[in-house]
């Protein structure tokens, strides 16, 4: 049976006891925290939780542990639950443990509802994810993150006004973790009251139309004035340099180039292709599918192909000189490389 996603999980749950085992994958390890308080929520009684609730690493648990883990009947409840961290390290070596929990999965205790949790970058296990129910909680699309925003801010009853959602992505990112720490920070900062674009910039420093990606649309719509200009307040934000600000760079650049071909090669609908290859490559750290391609679409228009292959070259050495200088001058560098932009600049065909 195909891997289960969370809304799945989620909705399985709403409607009937948990599965004996869960086996919990994927990059994105907030979702799978999310996915065990769903499933301790559905297993455990919160009032006997303490009793009935044991959390380990595989690495820290031998084959006797684990069976009596597992087997231990529950306490004044239905049912309890065991947390398993680590098992990817389980068919790395030879494991008795791992031996002991494939005999399990034959016949699980039915008062015990088993997760096991592959840790982010691994593979899961084939065997395990044959014989429990297989949940994939891989890096939300961009389109999602907004909604994960809004519901994750809920739960810590804050309110955000819409272009505070927007700013907060754009300042942070789509990295679940970076963006629930600063929702708790300004849980505290706004109070009763919904927390809006100012209070995003007072928390995290940054300005409307002043983050990395107004930087790199500039660069990208060959506005080198602009970008230039917005190079040093995007280097002075929290954790910015000049290596993510090329990270980003290069990926528009890569992008913008793929719309090029595209138009070069007669395609009369640049922007639907250029979204079907976001849709079947689903890149991480992107904003919407549709927006990207409608920009690179849109971008594509003011850059031959040759001059994209020289921006991408001009890209990389800056990559280079950024990583490899000893005394690095983040801003010198890439105000260069955004003013070269601009430099041959024509109308492409």
């Amino acid at each position: 049976m195909a891997a289960l996603t969370l809304d799945a999980l989620l909705r399985g749950l709403k409607k009937g006891a948990p599965d004996p085992v869960y086996l919990l994958h994927g990059d994105e390890d907030v979702l799978k925290d999310e996915a065990v308080r769903a499933l301790l929520a559905a297993a455990v009684d919160p009032a006997a939780r303490d009793f009935n609730l044991d959390s380990r690493f595989a690495a820290d648990v031998d084959a006797e542990a684990f069976h009596a883990l597992v087997n231990t009947p529950p306490m004044l409840a239905e049912r309890r639950a065991v947390v398993l961290r680590g098992v990817d390290q389980l068919g790395k070596r030879k494991s008795k443990v791992r031996d002991e929990l494939l005999r399990y999965l034959k016949s699980p205790n039915p008062t015990t509802v088993l997760i096991l949790i592959t840790a982010a970058g691994e593979d899961p296990d084939a065997e395990l994810a044959r014989q429990a129910t297989s949940v994939a909680l891989a890096a939300l699309e961009p389109e999602r993150v907004p909604r994960w925003v809004s519901h994750h801010a809920s739960k810590l009853s804050l309110t955000l006004e819409p272009d505070a959602v927007e700013l907060l992505i754009e300042a942070v990112g789509n990295d679940l973790s970076a963006l629930a720490r600063e929702l708790e920070k300004l849980a505290s900062l706004a109070g009763d009251r919904p927390a809006t674009a100012a209070d995003v910039t007072a928390l995290v420093g940054v300005r409307r139309g002043e983050t990395v990606h107004d930087l790199v649309e500039a660069a990208l719509a060959r506005n080198a004035a602009r970008a230039a200009q917005l190079v040093e307040p995007v280097l002075e934000q929290a954790g910015m340099s000049g290596v993510k600000i090329l990270m980003l760079l290069g990926t528009q650049l890569v992008g913008t180039a793929l719309a090029r071909a595209e138009r070069d090669r007669g395609g009369s609908r640049v922007e639907d292709t250029v979204f079907r290859h976001l849709l079947a490559a689903r890149p991480y750290g992107l904003r919407s599918y549709k927006d990207e391609a409608a920009r690179w679409a849109r971008w594509s228009a003011l850059w031959t192909g040759a001059e994209l292959s020289a921006a991408l070259r001009a890209a990389l050495a800056a990559d280079r000189a950024l990583k490899n200088t000893t005394v690095t001058d983040d801003r010198g560098i890439v105000m260069q490389l955004v003013l070269g932009f601009a430099a041959t600049r024509r109308e492409a065909a």
